[in-house]
């Protein structure tokens, strides 16, 4: 059974510079007049599937029930599909590329629906170009669904185990080490970790030792003690904290200052943390100020 939406919550790399996410707004406008488009954001690095598809799983369980369209697409114009997949038992529908941007938002959503390819030229724009696929087939796909057009007009079924895998990479965790990948870090320098706090073995105490490296280079890199922490005002000045952050993950964080830029993390780094040494002093460093005094 078809039904109509009221909301297109939209994520891409296209930033603000150019026309872009304008151009998609005004498509979707002038094909749905009543539905809003809110912009999660058009930050992701371009090209960045991985960046983009962690920032649509960090949203996706507080986006407003209508149509996701994530447009992170390096393979526009390529045979790569575009697609449509239904989420929540139709609640709601993810619009994007089947590149692996849609997939993880699509687990946390609880698994995919119905799913098709969007081939049905009715419901796409004539393109001069192959290259903006945004505008030219994903923005059309989402206002028709709002407008109440069942997804399976929008072109054929497609078997959703054979869907483009996401690309969240897991920790690996035994009684004395875990293994962590730094996932992504905001504009605060906040380093939101692939590990929860349960995902710790329960002999870890509550300060802990980080090793960070470059994949180049493991064996290299910064070692840290951090202490586990419920807020960023209860890191000593200087130190590492590790902190739960808004979407339930594990983040190195500093108070008023970049974790990332003092430990030189990069996404992608490796994190391993380990139970500090028996008889380890944790003496955290402290921040001193030189400015010169005045006569």
């Amino acid at each position: 059974m078809s039904r109509r939406y009221d909301t297109i919550s939209f994520l891409s790399d296209y930033g603000t510079a150019d026309e872009f996410v304008g151009v998609v707004h005004s498509v979707i406008r002038e094909l749905a007049p009543h539905a809003t488009v809110i912009d999660l954001t058009h930050g992701v690095a371009p090209f960045d599937v991985r960046a983009g598809s962690l920032a649509l799983a960090r949203s996706i369980s507080y986006v407003a029930s209508g149509v996701v369209m994530a447009v992170v697409d390096p393979g526009v114009g390529t045979s790569r599909r575009g697609i449509a997949v239904e989420v929540a038992d139709g609640e709601g529908v993810l619009v994007g590329p089947d590149n692996g941007v849609l997939a993880p938002a699509v687990a946390m959503a609880g698994g995919s629906g119905r799913a098709v390819e969007l081939s049905n030229p009715e419901y796409r724009l004539e393109a001069p170009g192959a290259t903006f696929d945004g505008r030219d087939v994903f923005a059309p796909a989402a206002a028709h669904l709002c407008n109440g057009v069942d997804l399976s007009e929008l072109g054929p079924a497609v078997d959703t185990d054979l869907l483009f895998p996401g690309v969240v990479p897991l920790p690996q965790i035994d009684e004395a080490t875990v293994i962590a990948q730094a996932l992504w870090t905001d504009r605060f320098g906040n380093v939101q970790l692939n590990v929860g706090p349960d995902d710790l073995p329960t002999g870890f105490g509550e300060v802990l030792e980080i090793r960070c490296s470059a994949p180049s280079d493991p064996t290299g890199g910064v070692t840290r003690a951090v202490a586990r922490v419920r807020s960023f005002a209860e890191i000593s000045s200087g130190a590492i904290g590790l902190v739960v952050d808004s979407n339930g993950m594990l983040s190195l964080a500093m108070d008023q200052r970049s974790a990332a830029d003092e430990l030189d993390l990069a996404d992608g780094d490796q994190v391993v943390i380990t139970a500090l040494d028996e008889g380890a002093v944790f003496a955290p460093p402290v921040r001193v100020d030189l400015t010169a005094r005045r006569s």
